[in-house]
C-alpha cells in the first residue's frame, strides 16, 4: 500500500542500500534481502526523524512501478505518516488537530506520531475524520474466494 524505492549496489563484501526518496537513508546488508530489510528500517527511521523535525515526507507510491527494488512500509507507519502529511497540507499544528479531535491531553496527539506506539485504529480513524479525509481500505477479494 505504501512503497518506496531502494537503490542497492555491491560495496566490497556487503550490499549498500540507499533511497532516492530519502537522502539520509544509507544502510547495508550481507545479502540483498538483508539490505532491503535494513533499508526499510532506515526509511522508517527517516520518516520518524522528519516528523520529529517538522520536515516534508515524500509521498509513497500505492504500487511499485518499473524495475528495481521497492520496500513496503508497515501499515501503521503509513497511516501515521499520512496523518502528518495531511496536517502539513492543511497547515495544521498538533494543537489544531487536538482541538478538532476534542482530546484533552497532548500526549494523546503525540502518540499519533510515534511510529513505535501501537495506536488504536479508532484514534487513527478519528484523526482522518478530523482532517476531513475519509480513511478507506481496499482489500482486493477475488470472486472465486467469495463464492467458496
Amino acid at each position: 500500500m505504501a512503497w518506496y524505492k531502494l537503490a542497492i549496489q555491491p560495496d566490497g563484501d556487503v550490499w549498500l542500500v540507499t533511497s532516492p526518496d530519502f537522502e539520509e537513508v544509507v544502510s547495508f546488508g550481507k545479502t540483498q534481502e538483508e539490505a532491503c530489510r535494513n533499508g526499510r528500517n532506515a526509511i522508517e527511521e527517516a520518516i520518524a526523524g522528519r516528523i520529529a523535525d517538522g520536515e516534508d515526507i515524500p509521498h509513497p507510491l500505492q504500487e511499485p512501478e518499473g524495475h528495481g527494488r521497492w520496500v513496503e512500509v508497515p501499515m501503521m507507519v503509513y497511516l501515521k505518516s499520512a496523518i502528518y502529511m495531511l496536517m502539513r497540507e492543511k497547515q495544521w499544528t498538533r494543537a489544531d488537530l487536538q482541538r478538532a479531535l476534542g482530546w484533552s491531553h497532548r500526549e494523546q496527539i503525540d502518540r499519533l506520531f510515534r511510529l513505535d506506539h501501537q495506536t488504536k485504529l479508532d484514534a487513527i480513524e478519528d484523526a482522518f475524520k478530523a482532517l476531513g479525509v475519509p480513511l478507506r481500505v481496499d482489500v482486493p477479494f477475488h470472486a472465486s474466494a467469495a463464492a467458496a
